[in-house]
């Protein structure tokens, strides 16, 4: 009979789902932020001026809460 040692440098299985892992989700919030400075600097459209900030601000929130996710 095997016994597993905690303590073994093996790498462990997450419970967390692949899109749910800290890399992809990092990605994200950084495509909304720079979504959102892009929305802020574009002369064109006033609907895109007008949700830059709260896109901005989501994505920066959204980074912040993703960055205590596992790898």
């Amino acid at each position: 009979m095997t016994t597993v040692n905690p303590n073994s440098s093996l790498p462990r299985r997450s419970r967390w789902p692949a899109a749910l892992r800290r890399r992809p989700m990092e990605a994200l919030a950084t495509v909304l932020i720079a979504a959102g400075v892009l929305m802020l600097l574009q002369p064109f459209a006033l609907v895109l001026y007008t949700y830059s900030f709260a896109t901005t601000l989501l994505g920066v929130a959204m980074f912040t809460l993703v960055s205590k996710f596992p790898e």
